[in-house]
C-alpha cells in the first residue's frame, strides 16, 4: 500500500472513438488483476477516510481497496457488496470526480486513486469466479410490496430479501430497471449488467409484476391489504418545460422519450421511427447527463451535426466533466452562453431554429454560483432540424397518492420522515427521485437501502 509515490493515477482505457461511436458498446475497458491493484496500492489507508465519508452510500472503499491490493477478491466482494445493491452499476455511472474520487487525499497532487474502476472490476471478476451476494431465502411471514423498480426499488428489494422477507415489485414498464434499463444508453451501462441483479433478486424470492401500472391495471388498495408494508420508488419522469414560444413543434422532443424510444431499438423492440436522426441536424438544449447521453446517442444513430445549446460556460455545466469530455471525443459541437428565448417555426408549425440571446457570467449568489446576465441585443439563431429538450425532470404525481393520504410538498415531491422514510400514511414508505427530485442513482440507492432497513424493523 502507499505507493502513490511511484505510482501514477491511471484511468480505464476507452474503445478508439472512431469505433465506439459506430455502435452501442460500453466505451470503457475493465481493469484486469494487475491495473486493480496497481491502482490499489496506492491507497495511504487514511484514518478518517474522506472517499467513504463522500460516498452517499459509505462504501467501504480503503477497506476493499486492500483486500485487491493483497489479491483477495472475495473479500473484496464482500465489502463491496454489503452497502451497496450493485456496486457494478455504480463503478459505471457515478460521478466519482464530484463523490468518492473528488475527495480523495491523494487528489491534493498525486491523482485520486481510481475507485470507480476498482469498484467495477471488483463485482465483475467476483460474478466471473463464481462469488454472488448472499440471501438466506424467505424466512419470514412478512412481505412488502414495491411500486417501481428504478434504483431506489431495486435497492431496496436487496435489503428486504436479504432479512427473509418476500418482496413484489409492481413495475409499468416491459422491463425492470426504470432510468437503469430505459434512461442510461448502453454504452454506459451494458443492460446485461441490470438484468443480470435482476435475475439475481428472482432467484433470491423476488416477484416481479410487469406492464402492471398502479392505478390503472392494479389498484393502489389491493396491493396496501395483501402486504404488510409498501415502498414507493417511482422516480421523476415528467420532463420540465422552458415555456418558450414554439417548444410545442412536432419535432422537438423531450429527453427521456428519444432515450427511451433508442433503447426499444436496441432491445429490437418496435419503436417510434419518428426518432430515427440519421442525416439531420440535431440540437440539445440543457448540460446535465442526460443532454450528453442524447448528445452521444445521436452520434451514434448518425446524425449530421449535433450541438448543445447551455446558457453558462464549461465549467458550470451539471454535467459529469467525463460524460462532457467524452462527448467532445465523439464529435459534438457545444455552443455556451446562449440562452434560448424561442423557437422558430416554419409555415408547416415546423421547427426549423432556436432564437438565442448571448449571456455572461456575473457576481455569484448566495449559493456560490454566479449569477447568469443576458447581453442586451446580441439575439442570433440556431438552425435545427430536431431539437432535444434536456432540462431536468419533475415528479409525477399519480391520482393514488392523494387518494390514500399520501401527501407531497409544493413541488411533487413526496413528503416522508427524514428518519424513517415513512410517507404520511402509516406503513407507506418512499425514496428516491420522487423524494428527492431528479438526482443520482446512488443517492436513490441510499433511499431504497434505508427505507428497507426501517421497514425490516418494524416488520420484524
Amino acid at each position: 500500500m502507499k505507493e502513490y509515490l511511484t505510482t501514477q493515477r491511471v484511468d480505464a482505457k476507452k474503445r478508439d472513438v472512431v469505433e465506439r461511436t459506430k455502435d452501442f458498446g460500453e466505451i470503457y475497458e475493465l481493469f484486469d488483476e494487475k491495473e486493480a491493484s496497481t491502482q490499489s496500492e496506492r491507497c495511504i489507508q487514511c484514518g478518517d477516510p474522506f472517499c467513504l465519508n463522500k460516498c452517499p452510500l459509505h462504501n467501504y472503499i480503503p477497506q476493499w481497496l486492500k483486500a485487491v491490493a493483497q489479491s483477495d477478491l472475495e473479500f473484496a466482494f464482500k465489502l463491496s457488496n454489503e452497502p451497496s445493491p450493485f456496486p457494478e452499476v455504480m463503478g459505471r455511472v457515478c460521478p466519482h470526480e464530484r463523490l468518492c474520487e473528488g475527495d480523495c487525499t491523494l487528489n491534493d497532487g498525486h491523482g485520486a486513486i481510481t475507485i470507480g474502476s476498482v469498484e467495477t472490476h471488483i463485482t465483475e471478476e467476483g460474478f466471473k469466479a463464481g462469488y454472488k451476494p448472499t440471501f438466506p431465502g424467505i424466512s419470514t411471514n412478512k412481505s412488502v410490496a414495491i411500486i417501481g423498480s428504478g434504483p431506489a426499488g431495486l435497492s431496496c428489494a436487496t435489503y428486504l430479501l436479504r432479512s427473509g422477507i418476500a418482496v413484489s415489485i409492481y413495475e409499468r414498464s416491459d422491463r425492470a430497471g426504470g432510468l437503469l434499463t430505459y434512461g442510461i444508453p448502453n454504452f454506459k451501462l451494458d443492460k446485461k449488467i441490470v438484468e443480470r441483479r435482476v435475475r439475481l433478486l428472482k432467484e433470491a424470492g423476488l416477484k416481479l409484476i410487469l406492464n402492471c401500472e398502479v392505478g390503472r391495471d392494479i389498484s393502489f388498495e389491493e396491493i396496501a391489504n395483501s402486504h404488510d408494508a409498501m415502498f414507493i420508488g417511482i422516480g421523476a419522469t415528467k420532463a420540465k418545460k422552458a415555456s418558450l414560444v414554439g417548444e410545442n413543434a412536432p419535432n422537438i422532443y423531450d429527453a427521456m422519450e428519444y432515450l427511451t424510444a433508442m433503447q426499444k431499438k436496441n432491445f429490437k423492440l418496435p419503436y417510434d421511427k419518428k426518432f430515427d436522426f440519421k442525416d439531420l441536424d440535431v440540437v440539445v438544449i440543457g448540460g446535465g447527463d442526460t443532454a450528453m447521453d442524447c448528445l452521444r446517442t445521436a452520434k451514434r444513430e448518425d446524425a449530421k451535426r449535433v450541438r448543445c445549446l447551455y446558457r453558462r460556460d464549461a465549467q458550470n455545466m451539471p454535467g459529469s466533466k467525463k460524460e462532457y469530455k467524452n462527448a467532445m471525443e465523439e464529435g459534438v459541437e457545444f455552443m455556451f452562453n446562449l440562452a434560448p428565448k424561442e423557437i422558430i417555426l416554419n409555415d408547416t408549425g415546423q421547427a426549423i431554429s432556436v432564437k438565442v440571446i448571448k449571456t455572461t457570467l456575473g457576481a455569484k449568489d448566495e449559493s456560490g454560483r454566479q449569477k447568469m446576465q443576458e447581453i442586451k441585443d446580441s439575439q442570433i439563431k440556431i438552425n435545427a432540424d430536431i431539437i432535444i429538450m434536456s432540462l431536468g425532470f419533475d415528479t409525477e404525481i399519480p391520482s393514488f397518492l392523494h387518494e390514500n393520504g399520501i401527501e407531497t410538498n409544493s413541488w411533487g415531491g413526496i413528503i416522508i420522515n427524514e428518519e424513517t422514510y415513512e410517507t404520511t400514511t402509516a406503513g407507506v414508505y418512499a425514496g428516491g427521485d420522487c423524494y428527492r427530485g431528479a438526482d443520482l442513482v446512488v443517492t436513490a440507492a441510499y433511499d431504497g437501502r434505508e427505507a428497507a432497513r426501517n421497514i425490516v424493523k418494524n416488520l420484524l
